[in-house]
């Protein structure tokens, strides 16, 4: 029908309880080429990301840890399918620092994983094949400081200090940040205040544009907001033309 508007289809779908440590949701966005000008937010995760371009082409990409919002890639995309992986699993799924690919990401051979454009029609397979593939990579031993440190963060939207950390778990302050630092090329502060980012979406998508969370005031919290997303609150509410990709798909705790 002339002038019909295409929605993009979002679908979440949480991990098997074997992996949620290290994978915090699959993804799938289809007709993703509706949104015009989409805006990609800091979610505070790293993203393996496999989807096909209209002409049909196929692509697998890693995209590290966003600090800043950026634009969804220019080229027309028809379907994506993402693993949204916590932290934890970049050093015990992916095996490899991702410091290096901060607010960016790299191109991964097309037979990643084992991997192929057939995946793309069938979430429910991509889901399933993900999971089994991360389980046979997960090792027997898992550092439980580490483990515990993400649990706490993720707990409390990022709302706890580096010293309640340390003396939590056990790990002194300087290894905490030295090791998110060389993992993540971030700071454990910057990395908190992306979560409490996360957080405030789910309150400002109820249009609650004051702060619910710990900001110093209502400047701070817009100036914060306006620094992660490139909007402001009550411009976030409005998600004119749905472009803020994660937002859309932001669900309250």
């Amino acid at each position: 029908m002339a002038g019909e508007i295409i929605v993009p289809l979002h679908t979440l779908t949480k991990p098997d309880q074997s992996i949620s440590d290290f994978v915090y949701c699959f993804s799938s966005i289809q007709n993703l080429s509706a949104i015009g000008q989409g805006v990609i937010i800091p979610n505070g995760r790293i993203d393996l990301s496999f989807y096909k371009t209209s002409d049909g082409q196929f692509h697998i990409s890693l995209l590290g840890l966003e600090t800043k919002p950026k634009m969804t890639p220019g080229h027309s995309i028809s379907t994506f399918f993402a693993i949204n992986f916590n932290p934890l699993a970049v050093e015990y799924v992916l095996g490899h620092p991702v410091a290096d690919i901060l607010d960016k990401g790299k191109s991964l051979p097309n037979d990643f994983w084992d991997f192929s454009i057939d995946y793309l029609d069938d979430f429910n397979a991509f889901c399933e094949k993900a999971t089994q593939k991360i389980q046979s990579l997960l090792p027997k031993e898992i550092d439980e400081r580490k483990r515990k440190l993400f649990a706490l963060i993720f707990q409390s939207n990022g709302e706890i200090t580096v010293k309640e950390l340390s003396e939590t778990v056990g790990w002194s302050a300087r290894q905490i940040n030295q090791y998110f630092n060389q993992q993540f090329g971030i700071s454990l502060k910057a990395y908190c205040n992306i979560l409490r980012f996360q957080a405030s979406l789910s309150h400002i998508k109820e249009g609650k544009l004051f702060p619910q969370l710990n900001y110093y005031d209502q400047s701070h919290f817009i100036k914060e907001i306006k620094r992660l997303s490139g909007a402001s609150p009550k411009e976030l509410f409005k998600n004119e033309n749905r472009r803020f990709l994660q937002f859309l798909m932001t669900d309250k705790r």
